[in-house]
């Protein structure tokens, strides 16, 4: 039996397939690229996003049994925010990358509501800042009218990389995420573990367009055997640094990793305590397994191979 797992990333997209004592058996990658249409902004192109899962995949599946893959894992860069049509699946706009920061001036202005900014630290653990998901949905929405529109009639719908990957993966049959990418929206209240009214309203924000939360480890879908040639569990989703965290086995209080990709991130695991920082560190969710949500506080570095990748 067989694991497979697929990382999408800000600069590539690698699907490795692993035997269950953790040897890497088949390993396939290709690069992503991003473009920068203003200063500051920063977007990828969402279906070649797709196509570089779609041939990694491929590429892997070709060399082995797919009826000997007991389960498919997601990871992948956390924030980015696409939007697709709910009936044809076709993307609506280029998704906007975490590292963009078109928002700012937006950001800057709901900070000067302090009831607001407070609501959103006890909330959701974040800051309001460009670097989450909220901020670029409310830009898309503000900035394409007829796009709110059809998202209020349930038409659009909204997810991280994660959520696009899982809804063309199962040929749309599903749409949904899980905590740790839900917790880094801006709407996600950590506390009670659900999307939240409050702040929707605050973002002007229809919640039709959001997928379902579940948690890290649990059945999500399967491939759909007319997308990848064979009908395969999807069995586990987490945003990039969580599976880092837990990758390297981070599972008690206080366990620390620091990982150096795009950028660099170090997650604490904080166990079943929301730790708040006074220092602008996120407090975040680490996974959720079984129900029961650990976890971590969080800090950022936002270029960090991005720098080589532009020297390069």
């Amino acid at each position: 039996m067989y694991l497979l797992a697929i990382d999408q990333g800000t600069s590539s997209t690698r699907t490795m397939l692993f035997d269950l004592a953790g040897n890497v058996i088949e390993s396939a990658q290709q690069e992503i690229v991003c473009s920068y249409p203003q200063s500051g902004w920063v977007e990828q192109d969402a279906e070649l996003i797709w196509q570089s899962v779609l041939n990694t995949l491929k590429a892997v599946l070709a060399k082995t049994d797919p009826q000997k893959i007991h389960g498919i894992g997601i990871c992948n860069q956390r924030e980015t925010t696409i939007l697709w049509d709910k009936t044809t699946g076709a993307v609506l706009h280029p998704a906007i990358v975490w590292q963009d920061r078109r928002t700012a001036a937006q950001c800057e202005a709901w900070q000067q509501d302090i009831k607001f900014k407070e609501l959103v630290a006890e909330r959701t653990g974040l800051l309001l800042d460009p670097y989450f998901s909220a901020s670029k949905l409310h830009w898309l929405f503000s900035n394409n009218p007829d796009l709110k529109q059809r998202a209020e009639a349930g038409e659009v719908a909204f997810g991280t990389v994660d959520s696009f990957l899982l809804w063309r993966l199962s040929n749309g049959k599903v749409h949904a995420t899980d905590a740790s990418n839900a917790a880094r929206t801006l709407l996600y209240d950590i506390n009670k573990c659900c999307w939240d009214d409050d702040l929707l309203a605050k973002f002007a924000l229809p919640k039709q367009v959001l997928p379902e939360v579940k948690d890290n480890a649990t059945l999500f879908a399967h491939t759909d055997a007319d997308i990848v040639g064979a009908e395969i569990p999807i069995t586990a989703m987490a945003g990039d640094q969580q599976a880092a965290a837990f990758g390297q086995c981070c599972f008690a209080a206080g366990m620390t990793k620091s990982t150096y990709g795009t950028g660099c991130f170090m997650l604490a695991n904080t166990g079943e305590n929301i730790i708040r920082s006074q220092h602008k560190l996120l407090s975040t969710v680490l996974w959720r397994i079984n129900n029961k949500t650990t976890y971590a506080i969080e800090g950022s570095i936002f270029v960090a191979g991005a720098a080589v990748q532009w020297l390069r």
